[in-house]
């Protein structure tokens, strides 16, 4: 089990997104970037996706969080803090990790931007056809 000074460490992933999360013992503050988080996110459904990882591991109220993101959109960062804080709380309680692997939580999404290719305007897209 983890004394309530430690914190831990994980990192989360998702699209070109990168978030260091630092969880310890607390009250249930979530910072990111030096923000809250309903500062930072504001969407109500980005921080209810963040929230999920939370609800699913009963940890709500229970746990400050503190996230460093860079890169990508906002979606994408949403997606690297709920990866990185699901990781951060399996390594806190190894019990959590059925619950939140069958949520679909702990699965780094591998989905990303597909590269344009060469001769053509886009990742698919091709010139316009003239037959003549």
């Amino acid at each position: 089990m983890v004394k309530k000074t430690d914190e831990i460490w994980a990192t989360g992933r998702r699209k070109c997104a990168v978030a260091r999360v630092r969880i310890k013992v607390g009250t249930g503050k979530v910072v990111v970037n030096d923000k809250e988080m309903n500062e930072y996110f504001n969407s109500e459904a980005l921080c209810g996706y963040v929230a999920q990882v939370l609800k699913a591991s009963d940890s709500e109220g229970k746990v400050d969080i503190v996230a460093s993101i860079v890169g990508g959109g906002m979606a994408g960062q949403a997606g690297a803090l709920r990866h990185g804080v699901a990781r951060a709380l399996v390594k806190m309680d190894e019990t959590l990790r059925p619950a939140l692997k069958a949520a679909g939580m702990m699965t780094r999404d591998a989905r990303v931007k597909e590269r344009k290719k060469p001769g053509q305007p886009g990742a698919r897209r091709r010139f316009q056809f003239s037959k003549r």
